[in-house]
């Protein structure tokens, strides 16, 4: 349907974003990798599954974006999760389709609520705030499952953060109703002005991790100096095809 390639192990997405066509036959889950989920998969087989799954695996990292070029020899483009965001609440105001927030606190969906009014109109949206736990009993999937399908939105986000939200997903796609559905965890925040994105300067230099590292080591140390220097090392193994 898109253009992909392997790139270490996964069918990346390596087409322009305006082929995504949201009234396509069938369900699309749609999620992204990075250098990050890459590493966490290996540890992670429900994870992986989930994300060799999906119907489209955008390229969201720089790292990604370099590994296409060092194992693949080829340029692709970063598509992070805010740009499939964005594209899509575009295409839903052109048709006045819908759309259905899956995740984040109410104050954070209230944000989205209020910022979509303004900037599309006509998009009809809907959101649920599910419990904050690791995992979610049967009573609970079951509820937001009859949320989601309620709405029958045209695209379904989910922001539960990585893997959580992807695994959610994939447990669940058959029972819900939705035409795109994807996972795109610090979107939700981004969006509804909860946390700043850093800006544009540092997302050009490739160096969009940086600034956000600087506001929240605790939570993102590992994922720079743990994640990061394990992907590198995979990726000069799949480059001498030491690993395949």
């Amino acid at each position: 349907m898109y253009k992909t390639l392997e790139i270490m192990g996964y069918d990346v997405f390596v087409d322009d974003i305006s082929t995504i066509k949201i009234d396509g036959e069938g369900k699309q889950v749609i999620n992204t990798i990075n250098p990050h989920s890459y590493v966490t998969a290996k540890e992670d087989k429900a994870f992986k599954e989930a994300l060799q799954a999906s119907d489209t695996l955008l390229p969201d990292g720089s790292g990604i974006v370099m590994a296409a070029k060092q194992v693949n020899g080829e340029t692709i483009r970063k598509i992070a999760g805010s740009d499939l965001h964005i594209y899509l609440l575009s295409k839903l105001n052109e048709t006045g389709g819908s759309v259905f927030y899956m995740g984040a606190s109410q104050h954070t969906l209230d944000k989205i609520h209020e910022r979509i009014a303004k900037e599309y109109p006509m998009v009809k949206v809907g959101s649920y705030s599910p419990p904050f736990k690791p995992e979610f009993s049967e009573e609970e999937n079951n509820e937001i499952i009859e949320k989601v399908n309620a709405f029958t939105p045209d695209v379904l986000f989910i922001g539960m953060t990585a893997p959580k939200q992807e695994k959610w997903l994939h447990a669940h796609k058959d029972r819900l109703e939705f035409k795109i559905a994807s996972s795109i965890g610090a979107v939700f925040d981004f969006y509804a002005g909860t946390v700043v994105r850093p800006s544009q300067f540092w997302i050009d230099m490739h160096l969009e991790w940086l600034p956000r590292l600087l506001k929240e080591p605790k939570r993102l140390w590992k994922r720079n100096f743990v994640s990061t220097p394990l992907f590198l090392i995979d990726m000069m193994l799949y480059k001498i095809g030491m690993k395949k």
